[in-house]
């Protein structure tokens, strides 16, 4: 199972790297992973998902919270939330399929943002099903190049 975890730390150099480490060290699984500065530019926020079962939840809580420059660890499987990705994917392309796959974007409320004679570059936004959903459809199509951002999160209201 994935778990989404919400984790506010102070915004110094090699925060990341501690974090990273925590989990190799453990070898614990992470399935993605976003970082950005807040509103408050001396905090960060990471968003990371982990896979693995509720004692593998469990254990990362506990080294998350030992880390000095945590400031705070939420599981946001446990809560009503929002999450967002973004995928940017080129596809090779001819004449003939341009508009089927510009038809697929409109669809998924996609955006082209780039275009030449072989190839059409889509930004995606959505949640993990609706990006998976979206990259199986083009995979027929053959996708050159992918670049996919981590999940980002908030909880509603």
């Amino acid at each position: 199972m994935n778990y989404t975890l919400s984790v506010l730390v102070e915004n110094h150099f090699g925060v990341l790297a501690r974090v990273s480490g925590l989990f190799s060290a453990r070898g614990f699984n992470i399935s993605s992973l976003a970082v950005a500065e807040t509103e408050d530019p001396t905090v960060s926020v990471m968003t990371i998902v982990v896979d693995g079962d509720e004692r593998i939840l469990d254990q990362v809580k506990k080294q998350l919270n030992k880390l000095i420059d945590v400031i705070k660890v939420k599981d946001l499987s446990e809560q009503d939330h929002l999450s967002r990705e973004l995928a940017l994917v080129k596809v090779g392309v001819d004449s003939q399929k341009r508009r089927e796959i510009i038809e697929i974007a409109d669809v998924f409320k996609g955006r082209v943002v780039d275009i030449s004679h072989e190839t059409i570059t889509l930004e995606l936004t959505g949640d993990t099903k609706k990006i998976d959903a979206v990259v199986d459809l083009l995979k027929a199509y053959g996708i050159k190049e992918m670049a996919r951002t981590g999940k980002v999160a908030l909880v509603r209201g």
